[in-house]
């Protein structure tokens, strides 16, 4: 049975909400690990419980942020902050949380910006760009403020890919006109693919070995330029520096036996 458009509507809205919470949260987590004052909480708790959407919307440029039209979003993001500030969240339970609410909000903010950028006719790349960049763009702004390399460059979980689940399974049910199931499908996707990362350690490759064969021809290649190819090159190299040195020379010779010499004796 298909589930009710407006009660997915609902629990996504809180989901979403949810989400702005749980990485507000971890923004002030980095934001005591780094030793920061309030002021560095309340910037990094946004940044990560809000960033993604708010790129998202500046870029499609269709009407207000909404992160700033809805004061809720603020207001959940201070909330926050102020969570992370008081509490230092050590334990296994409550990193559990932060986590299992971390997997829920990727997919969910990955579903909002691309349905929302469906729903503005633009293109199936576009509306999957944009579900990523919504799900991971304040997490990457938060570790740039940082000076640390983006979570989602290598190394880590699948967090970018899970966004990616996300956004294409919702753009798959949206052309199949059933954006509600494609919401519920792509949220549990997502989450799915998140936490099974984290629990079995899957990431992605960090470079590409190339078969044996195409490292024999490249070793070939190595050899040859090194030796008989590059001593090929230098030795024409060196040609012809001479024969630019003998041409100078026979100038010389010319300049000096020549007419104005031999005027000279005459």
């Amino acid at each position: 049975m298909t589930p009710d458009a407006q009660t997915v509507d609902q629990a996504v809205r809180i989901l979403d909400l949810t989400g702005v919470l749980a990485n507000a949260i971890l923004g002030g987590i980095a934001a005591r690990s780094a030793r920061l004052d309030l002021i560095g909480f309340i910037a990094l708790a946004i940044l990560s419980g809000l960033g993604g959407g708010m790129i998202r919307d500046a870029l499609l440029q269709a009407g207000p942020v909404a992160a700033l039209a809805d004061p809720l979003y603020l207001i959940m993001a201070l909330i926050g902050a102020a969570i992370a500030f008081v509490i230092p969240f050590q334990g296994r339970f409550p990193q559990l949380a932060l986590t299992l609410l971390d997997a829920l909000s990727l997919g969910c903010w990955a579903n909002v910006g691309a349905q929302k950028t469906l729903d503005l006719g633009l293109g199936i790349l576009p509306a999957v760009l944009m579900g990523a960049l919504t799900a991971v763009g304040g997490s990457t702004v938060r570790d740039v403020m940082l000076r640390k390399v983006p979570t989602i460059f290598g190394g880590n979980t699948l967090n970018a890919s899970s966004a990616l689940v996300s956004s294409v399974l919702t753009v798959v049910f949206y052309q199949l006109g059933n954006s509600s199931l494609g919401s519920v499908v792509a949220i549990v996707a997502a989450t799915a693919v998140s936490l099974l990362s984290r629990r079995f350690g899957w990431t992605l490759p960090t470079e590409v070995h190339a078969p044996k064969p195409a490292r024999q021809a490249s070793a070939w290649l190595h050899g040859w330029w090194g030796g008989t190819g590059g001593q090929l090159f230098a030795g024409r190299r060196r040609d012809n520096g001479n024969d630019r040195d003998d041409g100078n020379d026979d100038a010389r010779d010319g300049t000096a036996d020549g007419t104005p010499e031999g005027t000279a004796r005459d």
